[in-house]
């Protein structure tokens, strides 16, 4: 937990989203519109699975999960606010979120897991999205073909997943550095990853009328040889986020950013 995190507060105008924004690609829109319409419930377990577990912390570990905090928290709400882009261009979503959130958290997935485990799976999703995330700078990739305010939300949130991609591995590592948890973690996360993304891209995409969703969501993940290699790293006993020093293209990004940070 060496690094500094700082909480960034940015406003988005969706307001000219079109309904295909990604690519002139409707498919690969929904299969974008369904990995954001599980972020802010997951955002929310990921800070929950953390905070379970910082009793054994000392204070300069607590104050840097404040920031993970912080940042996960905007994540979520910024996310939020592109559901009400959603309903503008007409399609119904809010039923698939009560789904969801009653089936995936609370009484739900999350009931049935030990808390040792359900920070394991955070741990595995945010190594998973730190690992996506230097896709969003690649200027020969999809996010560079996206509507203007949905590339900058999604790579302002990947900068920031790169930015604390250690947070929650060295909590986990703190408490329970067992491999053979870290391993059932990324299990059960890549799993409900899948099901829940490829669940709200079909619902979404059926609105259109259109199949195949969720296979062109496994098909955009499977055709990257750097999540293979990520994954297999971190199957490692001795892995550790950090050796991937991918911190470069977080920093460029944010720099960036400041005259536009939201202060209100």
């Amino acid at each position: 937990m060496a690094r500094r995190l700082e909480v960034r507060k940015l406003h988005f105008d969706f307001s000219r989203v079109p309904r295909v924004w990604c690519d002139d690609d409707p498919r690969m829109t929904h299969v974008v519109n369904g990995l954001s319409a599980v972020f802010p419930a997951g955002e929310r377990f990921f800070m929950r699975s953390v905070a379970a577990f910082e009793d054994r912390l000392d204070d300069k570990q607590r104050e840097t999960l404040r920031a993970f905090y912080g940042q996960e928290a905007n994540h979520g709400r910024a996310h939020q606010a592109s559901f009400e882009m959603l309903e503008r261009q007409g399609y119904e979503l809010r039923s698939w979120l009560g789904w969801y959130e009653r089936h995936a958290y609370g009484e739900g997935v999350e009931s049935l897991a030990p808390a040792n485990l359900r920070l394991a799976t955070t741990v595995a999703l945010e190594h998973l999205t730190a690992t996506l995330a230097e896709v969003a700078f690649d200027p020969d990739e999809v996010v560079a073909r996206m509507d203007p305010a949905m590339r900058q939300l999604l790579r302002w949130h990947a900068a920031e997943e790169i930015e604390h991609k250690a947070v929650a591995f060295d909590v986990l590592t703190h408490v329970d550095p067992r491999l053979r948890l870290r391993i059932l973690g990324l299990i059960m996360g890549l799993a409900l990853l899948g099901f829940y993304a490829g669940s709200a891209a079909n619902h979404l995409a059926r609105q259109d009328g259109l199949r195949g969703v969720r296979l062109r969501m496994v098909a955009e993940f499977l055709r990257r040889p750097a999540v293979l290699r990520s994954t297999l790293a971190y199957l490692r006993r001795d892995f550790h986020p950090d050796e991937r020093n991918n911190y470069g293209l977080a920093e460029e990004f944010l720099r960036g950013l400041e005259p536009s940070l939201d202060q209100s």
